[in-house]
């Protein structure tokens, strides 16, 4: 027994050294494929969380259309010197097209929409703007609907038919001398301005729509004191810009406007709001603060870019969508913010006194 034992035992070394050494290699070998497993998954955990943060931040550089100004036409009865969206072309998009767009925008996040021109009363004497304003107060369920108008085109039958469809209707008026506003443009014929702002003053209060005056502070006004109408009229906001020049609109060659004899300075505008420094509800609005602070459409519902002056389309909403449109609308959301873009704005939360 001893004797075989001895001739076997180097076969059985052998054996176990093998044995032993595949047991090492196997280890090591499920280890490493352990670790390849948990750094393929930290990968693609990291790869995961970039992208996740690229599309955040691809988000948070998206512009929300929170409130958009839709000046659906530029035709107007009026021809105010200043005026910086003069009437280059008499386009006005069918009106399905235009609920087309605007749902787009109701998509893209709007809250408020504010109709303009051009004058908006003046195309189908105001029949087509009232469609509009119902598909978005019922259908789209905006919390704001608005319109600025020179109010000379404005009937009662129309406050009947659309008036519990609007939240804001806010008059441009300039001055309380009826010959100052001839001189600046802000009349037709002998029609009296001021008149009828009252009369629609009354209305407004008549058929629960908020009353808002708008006026264009120039050479022309700038020395005037206009405390005692507004505080009669009393409307919700005074809106009070400086006169702003845009090329291609009020100024330039290509201009159907020449508003330079309008132009006033930044002191003269600061030495108007410090005159009416007493009036409550006054919403000043410099040159600074208003030209890349609002989200302007066209009436082929583009984007108009003015950082650089003037009004520099995007292509429309129709075709590209509001998210590609946007991007190029050089809208100043801070800007925005900072000017007070963003107040109570729904007449149902504004508590006036019918």
């Amino acid at each position: 027994m001893l004797l075989s034992s001895l001739i076997v035992s180097p076969r059985f070394i052998l054996e176990f050294c093998i044995s032993t050494i595949n047991g090492i290699f196997s280890s090591v070998f499920s280890k490493v494929c352990s670790w390849s497993r948990g750094a393929c998954r930290a990968t693609k955990s990291l790869v995961s969380d970039a992208n996740s943060q690229s599309e955040q931040r691809t988000d948070e550089n998206v512009t929300t259309p929170t409130s958009v100004n839709y000046h659906f036409t530029r035709k107007c009865n009026y021809k105010c010197g200043f005026c910086f969206h003069t009437a280059k072309t008499s386009f006005v998009l069918p009106l399905e097209e235009a609920k087309r767009g605007l749902k787009l925008l109701k998509e893209a996040g709007m809250e408020k929409i504010n109709f303009s021109g051009g004058e908006p009363f003046l195309h189908e004497k105001g029949d087509f703007l009232g469609k509009m304003v119902q598909y978005c107060k019922t259908d789209l369920q905006l919390p704001s609907v608005s319109i600025v108008s020179n109010g000379s085109m404005i009937k009662e039958t129309w406050f009947q038919k659309y008036g519990d469809f609007l939240d804001i209707l806010a008059i441009s008026c300039d001055s309380f001398d009826e010959e100052t506003n001839q001189t600046i443009g802000r009349s037709q014929g002998r029609k009296s301005h001021i008149e009828n702002l009252y009369k629609i003053c009354s209305w407004c209060q008549q058929y629960k729509v908020a009353f808002k005056i708008n006026s264009v502070i120039n050479s022309f006004n700038v020395h005037e004191d206009l405390t005692e109408q507004i505080n009669q009229l009393n409307p919700v906001r005074w809106k009070v810009f400086q006169c702003l020049l845009i090329d291609g609109e009020n100024a330039g060659e290509t201009a159907l406007r020449e508003a330079e004899k309008f132009v006033i300075s930044d002191l003269q505008f600061q030495e108007f709001l410090d005159r009416h420094s007493a009036v409550s509800c006054l919403v000043p609005e410099s040159n600074e603060k208003m030209r890349n602070s609002y989200l302007i459409l066209d009436e082929y519902m583009r984007f108009l870019d003015c950082r650089e002056g003037r009004k520099d389309p995007s292509r429309s909403i129709l075709d590209v969508g509001v998210k590609d449109a946007i991007s190029f609308s050089g809208f100043d959301e801070k800007m925005f913010l900072k000017r007070g873009g963003k107040y109570v704005w729904s007449k149902a939360d504004m508590k006036l006194e019918w």
